[in-house]
């Protein structure tokens, strides 16, 4: 902050914004907005979709490939570390989640094991999210449409989501920015009628 507003000189505004009200994942991010000149922009005016907030089974696949279930090697692997640290007192290890659950952040490291989000099937051991779901959880993709075109490996695929921004949460913060860098009142309404539609529908 003391870089951005007295070395460089930027009108600076920052928040911590969760993905929850967009996207079925609690993630967290520090967003820094900085405009050269004095501005009316405020994190205030940021609107929060207005439809019920996301949860996994918006956007879970209905088929599912047998090769992201966990192997029992992995799935005994990551019970025993769990309960390792559980005696320890400490709260780390695998998390599952079912289709009325929010998950936690996906990492880049979601393809080593899948354990910080994984997806509880009755009767079987746990599965991973697939790359689709898991761009869908990001925010690339709708739930029905599946346009979104992942042309590499699962294990970059994974990797990459989970270095990315989520997407419609961006795109909310950059609609209330357009206004002060656009400057046009025409702009302004196209750019507040773009950012009220809604990443995607939620059933």
């Amino acid at each position: 902050m003391h870089v951005l507003t007295q070395e460089l000189g930027y009108k600076v505004q920052y928040r911590v914004i969760s993905s929850a009200p967009w996207v079925p994942q609690k993630r967290e991010r520090v967003f820094i907005v900085g405009f050269r000149e004095e501005t009316g922009f405020s994190f205030d005016d940021l609107e929060l979709p207005e439809s019920r907030e996301p949860v996994l089974g918006d956007i879970l696949e209905d088929d599912v490939d047998a090769k992201y279930t966990l192997s029992e090697h992995l799935w005994g692997y990551l019970q025993g570390y769990k309960e390792k640290h559980a005696k320890k007192g400490n709260g780390f290890g695998y998390s599952v989640f079912g289709p009325g659950d929010v998950s936690r952040t996906l990492s880049a490291r979601y393809h080593k094991d899948g354990s910080e989000c994984l997806v509880l099937q009755p009767g079987n051991r746990p599965r991973r999210l697939t790359p689709r779901e898991c761009a869908r959880l990001m925010g690339f993709d709708e739930p029905q449409g599946s346009d979104f075109i992942i042309p590499v490996s699962d294990t970059q695929a994974y990797r990459q989501f989970g270095n990315a921004v989520v997407v419609p949460v961006v795109r909310a913060v950059a609609g209330i920015m357009a206004p002060h860098i656009v400057g046009e009142p025409a702009a302004k309404d196209a750019v507040s009628e773009q950012v009220r539609e809604p990443a995607y529908a939620h059933g």
